[in-house]
């Protein structure tokens, strides 16, 4: 895999970002834990450091639960989820591969679960 560097766009335009893909487009995975199963959104591996809101950082809004590790972003004018800070390992992000410019989600299906529900320090 090589990396590549994306933009991502909410709906309604208000918001974008580029995120540095380790894995590029291929590491989309969904999440199983209660709130991912829920929006169910594909997402992509982006390093937090290499992720960068570039547009409409006013825009977004923070959502968080439980042990307030993960923290899920998205735009408050269309509601769109744009990328999560990761609870298992918060060095890396994960984007909404449905935001990124020019990305058709359905081709890289089929899409592999990461189990959410049995997470290591909820032991």
């Amino acid at each position: 895999m090589t990396a590549s560097t994306h933009s991502a766009t909410c709906h309604c335009g208000s918001v974008t970002l580029t995120a540095t893909l380790p894995e590029g487009l291929s590491s989309a995975t969904r999440c199983t834990c209660s709130f991912c199963r829920r929006r169910a959104a594909p997402a992509v591996t982006a390093l937090t450091s290499a992720l960068k809101v570039t547009k409409g950082a006013e825009y977004l809004t923070l959502y968080t639960w439980g042990t307030h590790t993960a923290k899920h972003y998205f735009c408050k004018i269309c509601g769109i989820y744009m990328y999560h800070q990761r609870r298992s390992d918060p060095a890396q992000c994960g984007v909404n591969l449905g935001c990124i410019d020019g990305a058709a989600p359905w081709t890289q299906e089929p899409i592999p679960y990461t189990d959410g529900i049995n997470h290591p320090s909820d032991k």
